[in-house]
Protein backbone atom coordinates (compact mmCIF):
# COMPACT_ATOMS: atom_id res chain seq x y z
CA UNK A 1 0.00 0.00 0.00
CA UNK A 2 2.20 5.47 2.36
CA UNK A 3 -1.72 0.61 0.90
CA UNK A 4 -0.65 1.94 3.79
CA UNK A 5 -1.65 4.03 5.10
CA UNK A 6 -1.33 2.40 1.82
CA UNK A 7 -3.22 1.27 3.41
CA UNK A 8 -1.68 -1.57 5.28
CA UNK A 9 -1.85 0.83 4.71
CA UNK A 10 0.05 2.07 4.35
CA UNK A 11 -0.82 0.72 1.49
CA UNK A 12 -0.88 -1.97 3.38
CA UNK A 13 0.09 1.84 1.12
CA UNK A 14 3.16 0.04 -1.81
CA UNK A 15 3.04 2.65 -1.98
CA UNK A 16 2.45 2.04 1.70
CA UNK A 17 0.31 -1.32 1.84
CA UNK A 18 -1.20 1.04 5.15
CA UNK A 19 -1.55 3.97 2.02
CA UNK A 20 -3.73 2.05 0.13
CA UNK A 21 -5.61 -0.18 2.42
CA UNK A 22 -6.35 2.48 5.07
CA UNK A 23 -7.26 5.16 2.87
CA UNK A 24 -11.02 5.55 2.34
CA UNK A 25 -12.03 8.98 0.46
CA UNK A 26 -15.54 10.03 -0.41
CA UNK A 27 -16.44 9.07 -4.00
CA UNK A 28 -15.44 11.98 -6.51
CA UNK A 29 -17.40 14.45 -8.94
CA UNK A 30 -18.31 12.79 -12.19
CA UNK A 31 -16.05 15.37 -13.67
CA UNK A 32 -13.29 14.45 -11.72
CA UNK A 33 -10.47 13.40 -13.71
CA UNK A 34 -10.36 16.86 -14.47
CA UNK A 35 -9.01 17.88 -11.27
CA UNK A 36 -5.48 19.17 -10.57
CA UNK A 37 -2.63 16.94 -9.40
CA UNK A 38 -2.06 18.26 -6.25
CA UNK A 39 -6.18 18.51 -5.46
CA UNK A 40 -6.08 14.91 -6.44
CA UNK A 41 -3.20 14.07 -4.44
CA UNK A 42 -5.26 16.17 -1.45
CA UNK A 43 -8.04 14.05 -1.84
CA UNK A 44 -6.72 10.51 -1.29
CA UNK A 45 -4.68 12.13 1.51
CA UNK A 46 -6.90 13.67 3.51
CA UNK A 47 -9.61 10.30 3.75
CA UNK A 48 -6.91 9.23 6.07
CA UNK A 49 -6.21 11.93 8.56
CA UNK A 50 -5.99 12.17 11.27
CA UNK A 51 -7.58 9.31 13.24
CA UNK A 52 -6.67 5.78 14.28
CA UNK A 53 -7.24 2.45 12.45
CA UNK A 54 -7.28 -1.34 12.93
CA UNK A 55 -6.30 -4.04 10.53
CA UNK A 56 -6.07 -7.83 10.66
CA UNK A 57 -3.95 -8.88 7.52
CA UNK A 58 -2.80 -11.99 6.07
CA UNK A 59 0.03 -11.67 3.79
CA UNK A 60 1.01 -14.26 1.40
CA UNK A 61 4.43 -14.77 0.12
CA UNK A 62 3.73 -17.96 -2.14
CA UNK A 63 6.22 -20.06 0.12
CA UNK A 64 5.14 -18.46 3.57
CA UNK A 65 2.02 -16.83 4.91
CA UNK A 66 1.82 -14.58 8.00
CA UNK A 67 -1.19 -13.27 9.75
CA UNK A 68 -0.51 -9.56 11.35
CA UNK A 69 -2.68 -7.24 13.07
CA UNK A 70 -1.62 -3.53 12.47
CA UNK A 71 -2.38 -0.70 14.42
CA UNK A 72 -2.77 2.87 12.80
CA UNK A 73 -2.17 6.40 14.71
CA UNK A 74 -2.43 9.65 12.24
CA UNK A 75 -2.13 13.20 12.58
CA UNK A 76 -1.99 15.89 9.90
CA UNK A 77 1.79 15.84 9.85
CA UNK A 78 2.94 12.04 9.83
CA UNK A 79 2.03 8.41 11.13
CA UNK A 80 2.81 6.09 14.07
CA UNK A 81 2.27 2.44 12.92
CA UNK A 82 2.84 -0.98 14.83
CA UNK A 83 2.53 -4.60 12.88
CA UNK A 84 2.50 -7.93 15.02
CA UNK A 85 2.47 -11.29 13.88
CA UNK A 86 0.13 -13.49 14.91
CA UNK A 87 1.04 -16.63 12.55
CA UNK A 88 2.37 -19.18 12.46
CA UNK A 89 3.01 -19.67 15.83
CA UNK A 90 6.67 -19.36 16.18
CA UNK A 91 7.18 -16.12 14.80
CA UNK A 92 4.19 -14.76 16.97
CA UNK A 93 6.08 -12.10 18.78
CA UNK A 94 7.57 -10.77 15.73
CA UNK A 95 6.87 -7.03 15.98
CA UNK A 96 7.68 -3.59 13.70
CA UNK A 97 6.85 -0.09 14.93
CA UNK A 98 7.60 2.54 12.39
CA UNK A 99 7.37 6.13 12.63
CA UNK A 100 7.04 9.01 9.77
CA UNK A 101 6.96 12.66 9.74
CA UNK A 102 6.22 14.38 6.73
CA UNK A 103 9.23 16.05 5.51
CA UNK A 104 11.86 13.43 8.04
CA UNK A 105 13.06 10.01 7.10
CA UNK A 106 10.95 7.19 8.77
CA UNK A 107 12.15 5.32 11.61
CA UNK A 108 11.97 2.10 12.67
CA UNK A 109 12.45 -0.57 15.65
CA UNK A 110 11.82 -4.68 15.21
CA UNK A 111 11.22 -6.94 18.12
CA UNK A 112 12.10 -10.86 17.59
CA UNK A 113 10.49 -13.58 18.66
CA UNK A 114 12.65 -13.57 21.75
CA UNK A 115 11.62 -10.40 23.03
CA UNK A 116 14.86 -8.68 21.33
CA UNK A 117 14.85 -5.46 20.29
CA UNK A 118 16.80 -3.08 17.90
CA UNK A 119 16.33 0.10 15.63
CA UNK A 120 16.55 0.00 12.46
CA UNK A 121 18.72 2.00 10.29
CA UNK A 122 18.66 3.88 6.67
CA UNK A 123 19.88 0.91 4.98
CA UNK A 124 17.81 -1.46 6.59
CA UNK A 125 14.59 0.52 6.01
CA UNK A 126 14.97 -0.03 2.46
CA UNK A 127 15.09 -3.81 3.02
CA UNK A 128 12.16 -6.54 3.04
CA UNK A 129 9.59 -6.08 5.69
CA UNK A 130 9.20 -9.90 7.18
CA UNK A 131 10.19 -11.75 4.21
CA UNK A 132 7.75 -9.96 1.78
CA UNK A 133 8.53 -8.30 -1.59
CA UNK A 134 7.62 -4.56 0.46
CA UNK A 135 10.29 -2.95 2.46
CA UNK A 136 10.16 -0.99 6.09
CA UNK A 137 10.07 2.12 3.97
CA UNK A 138 6.73 1.20 1.93
CA UNK A 139 4.80 0.15 5.04
CA UNK A 140 5.18 3.62 6.53
CA UNK A 141 5.56 6.00 3.47
CA UNK A 142 2.98 8.44 2.32
CA UNK A 143 3.22 9.32 -1.30
CA UNK A 144 0.88 11.33 -1.24
CA UNK A 145 1.45 13.92 0.91
CA UNK A 146 5.11 14.23 -1.24
CA UNK A 147 5.63 18.03 -2.15
CA UNK A 148 5.88 17.45 -6.07
CA UNK A 149 2.67 15.52 -7.65
CA UNK A 150 1.80 15.89 -11.73
CA UNK A 151 -0.69 14.20 -13.81
CA UNK A 152 1.16 12.08 -16.33
CA UNK A 153 -0.89 10.88 -18.86
CA UNK A 154 -4.00 8.69 -18.70
CA UNK A 155 -4.85 4.49 -19.11
CA UNK A 156 -7.40 2.29 -18.70
CA UNK A 157 -7.06 -0.26 -16.43
CA UNK A 158 -9.28 -2.42 -15.61
CA UNK A 159 -11.80 -1.08 -18.12
CA UNK A 160 -11.61 2.20 -16.12
CA UNK A 161 -10.15 5.73 -17.34
CA UNK A 162 -7.85 6.60 -14.88
CA UNK A 163 -5.55 9.76 -14.45
CA UNK A 164 -1.91 8.26 -13.87
CA UNK A 165 -0.89 10.67 -10.78
CA UNK A 166 2.85 11.27 -10.38
CA UNK A 167 4.75 11.92 -6.83
CA UNK A 168 8.29 12.82 -6.14
CA UNK A 169 9.40 13.54 -2.56
CA UNK A 170 11.37 15.96 -1.14
CA UNK A 171 15.20 14.75 -0.30
CA UNK A 172 14.05 15.60 3.36
CA UNK A 173 11.85 12.57 2.98
CA UNK A 174 14.41 9.97 2.93
CA UNK A 175 12.97 8.23 0.10
CA UNK A 176 14.46 5.39 -2.14
CA UNK A 177 12.46 5.96 -4.75
CA UNK A 178 12.54 8.88 -7.13
CA UNK A 179 8.64 8.70 -8.13
CA UNK A 180 5.43 6.52 -7.92
CA UNK A 181 3.00 6.52 -10.37
CA UNK A 182 -0.42 6.00 -9.27
CA UNK A 183 -3.63 5.32 -12.06
CA UNK A 184 -6.64 6.57 -9.84
CA UNK A 185 -10.39 4.77 -10.08
CA UNK A 186 -11.27 8.98 -9.68
CA UNK A 187 -15.33 7.69 -8.95
CA UNK A 188 -14.36 5.40 -6.07
CA UNK A 189 -10.74 7.44 -5.69
CA UNK A 190 -9.03 4.17 -5.51
CA UNK A 191 -5.50 3.36 -6.07
CA UNK A 192 -6.12 0.56 -8.97
CA UNK A 193 -2.34 0.13 -9.70
CA UNK A 194 0.91 1.75 -8.03
CA UNK A 195 4.38 1.59 -9.17
CA UNK A 196 7.55 2.90 -7.60
CA UNK A 197 10.67 3.70 -9.22
CA UNK A 198 14.47 3.73 -8.11
CA UNK A 199 16.66 6.58 -8.98
CA UNK A 200 17.45 5.09 -12.03
CA UNK A 201 13.93 5.17 -13.65
CA UNK A 202 12.99 1.51 -13.48
CA UNK A 203 10.15 0.13 -11.58
CA UNK A 204 11.07 -0.88 -8.38
CA UNK A 205 8.11 -2.19 -7.14
CA UNK A 206 4.65 -2.64 -7.92
CA UNK A 207 0.95 -2.80 -6.76
CA UNK A 208 -2.35 -3.93 -8.04
CA UNK A 209 -5.47 -3.64 -6.48
CA UNK A 210 -7.32 -7.12 -7.23
CA UNK A 211 -10.26 -6.26 -4.65
CA UNK A 212 -12.39 -3.49 -3.63
CA UNK A 213 -14.85 -3.41 -0.87
CA UNK A 214 -16.82 -1.34 1.35
CA UNK A 215 -15.52 -0.22 4.04
CA UNK A 216 -16.91 0.55 7.42
CA UNK A 217 -17.40 4.07 6.92
CA UNK A 218 -19.62 3.15 3.88
CA UNK A 219 -16.69 4.00 1.60
CA UNK A 220 -14.47 2.01 -1.08
CA UNK A 221 -11.42 0.25 -0.08
CA UNK A 222 -8.51 -1.81 -1.75
CA UNK A 223 -9.20 -4.95 0.39
CA UNK A 224 -6.55 -7.44 -1.52
CA UNK A 225 -3.28 -5.80 -3.07
CA UNK A 226 -0.58 -8.06 -5.09
CA UNK A 227 2.65 -6.61 -4.43
CA UNK A 228 6.05 -7.62 -6.98
CA UNK A 229 9.60 -6.54 -6.80
CA UNK A 230 11.10 -4.94 -9.93
CA UNK A 231 13.26 -7.90 -10.64
CA UNK A 232 10.06 -10.00 -10.20
CA UNK A 233 11.45 -12.36 -8.09
CA UNK A 234 9.34 -11.71 -4.79
CA UNK A 235 5.72 -11.47 -4.66
CA UNK A 236 3.45 -10.88 -1.85
CA UNK A 237 -0.65 -11.25 -2.08
CA UNK A 238 -1.92 -9.17 0.98
CA UNK A 239 -5.98 -9.37 1.80
CA UNK A 240 -6.54 -6.12 4.50
CA UNK A 241 -10.56 -6.09 4.45
CA UNK A 242 -10.61 -6.65 8.08
CA UNK A 243 -11.01 -3.16 9.00
CA UNK A 244 -12.11 -0.90 12.07
CA UNK A 245 -11.41 2.75 12.33
CA UNK A 246 -11.27 5.32 15.37
CA UNK A 247 -10.47 2.43 17.63
CA UNK A 248 -8.68 3.66 21.32
CA UNK A 249 -5.00 3.60 21.44
CA UNK A 250 -2.86 4.01 24.48
CA UNK A 251 0.37 5.98 23.75
CA UNK A 252 2.47 3.31 25.19
CA UNK A 253 1.25 0.98 22.30
CA UNK A 254 3.30 3.01 19.92
CA UNK A 255 6.47 2.54 22.05
CA UNK A 256 9.30 -0.41 21.40
CA UNK A 257 8.16 -1.69 25.15
CA UNK A 258 4.10 -2.02 23.82
CA UNK A 259 5.48 -4.17 20.98
CA UNK A 260 5.22 -6.88 23.31
CA UNK A 261 1.54 -6.57 23.60
CA UNK A 262 -0.30 -8.41 21.52
CA UNK A 263 -3.57 -6.88 22.24
CA UNK A 264 -6.17 -5.43 20.19
CA UNK A 265 -8.81 -2.30 20.71
CA UNK A 266 -12.02 -3.25 22.07
CA UNK A 267 -14.20 -4.10 19.29
CA UNK A 268 -11.68 -5.51 16.67
CA UNK A 269 -12.49 -7.47 13.81
CA UNK A 270 -10.84 -11.27 14.22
Amino acid sequence: MNLPSFVLPPVLAAVGMATLILTQVRAADPDATSATASALATRLNTGRIPGTSYVRVRMDTGGAVLQLQVKERRTETGAEMVYQVLFPKERKGEAVLLKKTDGEAPTGVTMAADGKTSELTAVQMKEPFLGTALTYEDMIENFFAWPEQAIVGTEEVNRVKCPILESKPSKGDGSSYSKVRSWVDTKRMVPLRVEKYDASGQVARSVKTTRIVTGPQGRPIPANLAVSDGAGGATTEIDGSRIKHDVVYTDDEFTPEGLAKITAPKGAPQ
